[in-house]
């Protein structure tokens, strides 16, 4: 490692060596806790979960006694490398003034910043980390696993920051405050299958799923709020597997995927869904499997403290946003206030994925001033 470079960046370096597909576990929780434990954090380590959606593998880091009570939260696992690198994914490398490897950005960079940060003298209370290794995959044995562990040992934070690559075009410009819920629906609708030529002996499933999507397709969830976009529904798939011109199939199916806003709840979307397709079909098969609910983290005293350290390091007021995708912090919600912020995300689940040596240096400023507004 080159000891010229920001304590953020050799750390993230040695993250990026540590490769971790996930589901994660193993090398690179060993290289966190190598971490930690200097800076006087109690580390708490263990897998859970079998394939195959595991075994993953999680993070609690706890320092500190009493409130207030201020926590870190991310993932060290990543996407598969895929092809089109430079240079090896998982062997971190600088060219110019970037730091390349998978994880730099999403969201490897980030947790070596708030590491970085983190050594420094806490004014009070407890600071934590919480980091999963199952945040890219179906995250069903992580994050999760890490809230059930959590209120077993009485542990809560009272405030809560996701390092997730928010920012657009420059560090800083934008935070999360909030997150559309997702929901997808795997629809199957049984027929009978015949001749194409003796249509009175079958019974064709494609003309009432098609029927029934089509309406789908036409509804209207809601206008937006204050703060979110409107609630779409996308449809993903429509199979049919008949690879026969004389024959009417004996099923179809198609899958949708809806992410919501605060209006809606995911089962009750489930249930609208299921309540039409069955006008339809009335013998279809209708799985709706939420992934996460909508929540907003109304603008307030954390969105406040995460803007002001981001406008004195930088000179920016961040835009307060609740676009793109899921992340963990739909579960972290649960729990207490929670905001997201991190690097830039252009390069995120990209070949060549990197970031830049100076914004992990100034983000590592700016978590360190947040850590002493929150502790203050």
């Amino acid at each position: 490692m080159d000891d010229a470079l920001p304590p953020a960046a050799q750390l993230a370096q040695q993250l990026i060596a540590a490769e971790s597909v996930t589901p994660a576990r193993g090398a690179v929780f060993d290289v966190m806790e190598a971490m930690l434990r200097p800076l006087g954090f109690e580390v708490d380590r263990f897998v859970t979960g079998e394939a195959p959606d595991g075994p993953v593998e999680n993070l609690l880091a706890v320092r500190g006694s009493g409130g207030p009570h201020f926590a870190f939260a991310g993932h060290v696992d990543v996407v598969p490398a895929g092809i089109g690198w430079s240079a090896g994914a998982f062997e971190p490398v600088i060219r110019g003034d970037l730091l390349h490897g998978r994880g730099a950005v999403d969201m490897k960079g980030a947790i070596a910043a708030f590491v970085a940060a983190a050594d420094m003298a806490q004014p009070r209370g407890t600071l934590s980390l919480i980091i999963t290794g199952d945040e890219e995959g179906p995250a069903i044995h992580g994050t999760r696993a890490l809230i059930e562990r959590m209120n077993a040992r009485g542990i809560r934070p009272d405030l809560c920051l996701v390092g997730e690559p928010t920012s657009t075009h420059r560090l800083g410009d934008t935070i999360k405050i909030g997150r559309r819920g997702s929901v997808n629906i795997w629809i199957d609708v049984p027929g009978q299958a015949g001749h194409v030529a003796y249509p009175h002996l079958a019974d064709n499933p494609i003309p009432r799923l098609v029927a029934a999507l089509a309406e789908i397709d036409a509804l209207v969830l809601d206008e937006g709020t204050d703060w979110f976009q409107p609630s779409n529904i996308e449809i993903t798939d429509l199979s049919v597997g008949n690879p026969a011109t004389n024959v009417i199939p004996p099923a179809a199916g198609a899958r949708l995927s809806i992410r919501f806003n605060d209006r809606h709840r995911g089962a009750e979307l489930g249930e609208r869904i299921a309540g039409l397709v069955h006008r339809y079909a009335p013998d279809a098969v209708v799985r709706p499997i939420v992934s996460g609910e909508a929540f907003l983290t109304e603008p307030g005293p954390l969105s406040t403290l995460v803007s002001d350290a981001i406008e004195a390091r930088l000179g920016l007021r961040p835009e307060l946003s609740t676009s793109g995708g899921t992340s963990d912090a739909r579960f972290l919600s649960a729990l207490c206030p929670v905001v997201e912020f991190g690097l830039l995300n252009a390069t995120m689940h990209k070949a060549d994925e990197a970031v830049s040596i100076a914004d992990l240096a100034a983000l590592t400023d700016i978590y360190r001033d947040i850590i002493a507004r929150a502790l203050a």
